[in-house]
């Protein structure tokens, strides 16, 4: 979990120091790119609760509640000894969330902020900037908890013309990020195999233990 957390915000600090905003660069081929953006909203550039103060706000103190709860219940399974890749599951989903949760927190204190910056823009913030030619801007809130969230994956890759509906259009058009990576792969992980993880952990503790059982043996011997 660690590892990852550490993985993301590594590359998240590099791309803000060295890329300029929407500066993109082929990472394999052409079909995976770094792109630098940032988003104000949830994971993979949705701006959904995201786009204006009180909903900035909600959504990093929701993150926050689901950090404590998710760290709560990450430790109570390990405690019942939990299989091993469900605590995992569950560490990449708590990683992911920390990850996106840091910038929020942080970022606007670390980095100079540019409310120019058209991802910093925020309509009815009720915040004016000056732009220079670009006149007047109304700009997002700045400090604890309402810094933006930087993404730079993106996969370049296109259905194909003869298809219908989506002939053409993007495979995958989001920007993400390591942490929005970790939380869906932890996410699919436990949807795909809750069934394995609990009905093992109830059969686990139904079963008696060998002790139990030779002890019923010997009685029924005597």
């Amino acid at each position: 979990m660690l590892g990852i957390l550490a993985l993301d915000q590594i590359i998240k600090i590099y791309i803000k120091s060295n890329f300029s905003p929407f500066e993109s660069y082929d990472l394999i081929g052409s079909w995976l790119r770094l792109e630098y953006i940032e988003n104000q909203g949830m994971a993979f550039g949705a701006t959904l609760f995201g786009g204006s103060m009180w909903g900035k706000l909600s959504l990093s103190l929701f993150r926050v509640f689901a950090i404590v709860g998710i760290s709560y219940y990450w430790y109570t399974q390990a405690k019942k000894n939990m299989r091993l890749e469900f605590l995992i599951a569950v560490g990449l989903i708590l990683a992911g969330a920390t990850g996106n949760l840091i910038d929020s927190m942080a970022y606007d204190y670390i980095f100079e902020y540019n409310p120019c910056i058209s991802f910093n823009h925020l309509e009815g913030s009720g915040v004016i900037s000056d732009c220079g030619f670009l006149g007047e801007q109304e700009t997002r809130h700045t400090g604890f908890l309402y810094g933006n969230v930087v993404d730079m994956f993106k996969f370049h890759a296109f259905w194909p013309e003869w298809m219908p509906w989506i002939g053409g259009n993007e495979v995958f058009p989001a920007i993400w990020n390591v942490a929005d990576a970790s939380i869906s792969i932890g996410v699919i992980m436990v949807f795909l195999r809750h069934r394995r993880y609990f009905d093992n952990k109830t059969k686990t503790d139904s079963e008696p233990s060998q002790s139990e059982v030779e002890s019923v043996e010997t009685k029924i011997e005597t």
